[in-house]
């Protein structure tokens, strides 16, 4: 079998071992615990046991897919057992709230609970409470939206619109000046804002998954219910294609995988040229992250997960190459792609740094296992960002 795949597996063996997704043979012998789940990290997860379903051909990959999906409904679906607050997150009774798991979103997975209403925020603190963050509702649509392509189970679809439709009601609002804005952080049942600023992508995010769930509905036969028209016009807005560009990696990397998302799915001009501005915005973070000396330091001093979310994002490049029109008006989106072709060999070098088991037994990897494993799998998969 081929290296990066065998490693692959190894890694999501482990995880679903670890985080009591249930027991792979592989996976025999190794601890069972309550099942930890992450919002973010399982959503790859989803993804990855997707790709392996599609690259070997053996339904356990599939049914492990949708395993998780249902536990993460049934967890984060679900108020945390340390709150006074019992069931779903919508209010649902239980039978209502298992067939709606999405209705009102889906908790992030934090260790500790969220900030009480009137507790004054710590910054530091912060990172570590259980709320909702719009960046990861987005990311696990589209784990729900490929999983129901692959099983062929619409249901999955419908709750990824349901989730979507949750998310923008609860994270959007009008300024004091009309305009539309989003908060970055929102308490776990979406009723009071924990964090007011708005997330840079955090608009951009939620038009592609728009876009792409829309496409899906067409493509399964299914009716758009719930529609997205409005939230997606209303996440469009808030776009402004000229401050995209970043320099963290993880952000350059969902740069990179939301335009080849988004590309597949182009359904104007408008699109398209918002899927170029993004490529822009990558090139011009990528020639900053490029000669910044941290990507060489050692491993105790990297943050894997980071790294390797730009790793991710660069594997899609050569993919959009091939898929670039020839047409004359399409000149600038090839000019775009080829200018980024030069930094794609990054990725190999980020992934190769990653592969190393002797930088795996870094305190920086091992304080961030689950999501190292999970995103270190996704890069060795290749159709796993975006498929």
């Amino acid at each position: 079998m081929d290296a990066r795949r065998q490693l692959a597996i190894d890694l999501m063996t482990r995880f679903a071992a670890r985080t009591s997704l249930g027991d792979l043979p592989e996976a025999a012998g190794e601890p069972v615990r309550a099942p930890r789940r992450y919002l973010w990290t399982d959503a790859f997860a989803v993804c990855n046991f997707l790709a392996l379903d599609r690259a070997t051909g053996e339904r356990r990959y599939l049914e492990q897919a949708l395993a998780l999906v249902a536990q993460v409904h049934r967890t984060l679906g679900r108020h945390r057992p340390d709150d006074a607050r019992r069931g779903w997150l919508s209010g649902l009774p239980d039978a209502e709230g298992e067939a709606h798991p999405t209705r009102a979103g889906l908790r992030i997975g934090k260790p500790l609970p969220e900030r009480g209403p009137g507790e004054p925020i710590d910054d530091e603190l912060e990172w570590d409470r259980d709320g909702q963050y719009f960046h990861y509702l987005t990311r696990w649509m589209h784990a729900l939206d490929r999983a129901a392509a692959a099983a062929s189970q619409p249901l999955l679809a419908a709750w990824a619109r349901e989730l979507a439709v949750a998310a923008h009601r609860g994270f959007t609002y009008a300024s004091r000046a009309g305009e539309r804005r989003m908060f970055w952080k929102m308490s776990v049942d979406l009723s009071r804002p924990l964090v007011a600023s708005m997330g840079q992508h955090d608009p951009l995010d939620g038009f592609v998954a728009c876009r792409e769930l829309e496409a899906s509905a067409r493509e399964l036969g299914a009716a758009p219910d719930p529609a997205l028209g409005a939230a997606r016009a209303e996440l469009a807005e808030m776009i402004d294609p000229d401050r995209l560009a970043t320099a963290d990696p993880l952000g350059l990397g969902g740069l990179l995988t939301d335009a080849s998302r988004l590309d597949r799915v182009a359904a104007d001009a408008a699109d398209a040229a918002l899927v170029d501005a993004m490529l822009d915005a990558a090139r011009a973070g990528l020639a900053h992250y490029a000669d910044q000396p941290e990507r060489r330091g050692p491993a105790r001093r990297r943050l894997a997960f980071r790294e390797l979310g730009l790793a991710i994002g660069l594997g899609t490049i050569e993919p959009m190459r091939r898929r670039a029109p020839r047409s004359p008006d399409a000149a600038r989106r090839r000019d775009l792609l080829d200018r980024l072709a030069r930094f794609a060999p990054l990725g190999g070098e980020l992934e190769m740094f990653w592969r190393d088991p002797a930088h795996r037994e870094a305190p920086s990897w091992r304080a961030h296992e689950d999501i190292n494993d999970v995103m270190l799998a996704t890069s060795l998969l290749a159709d796993a960002a975006v498929e």
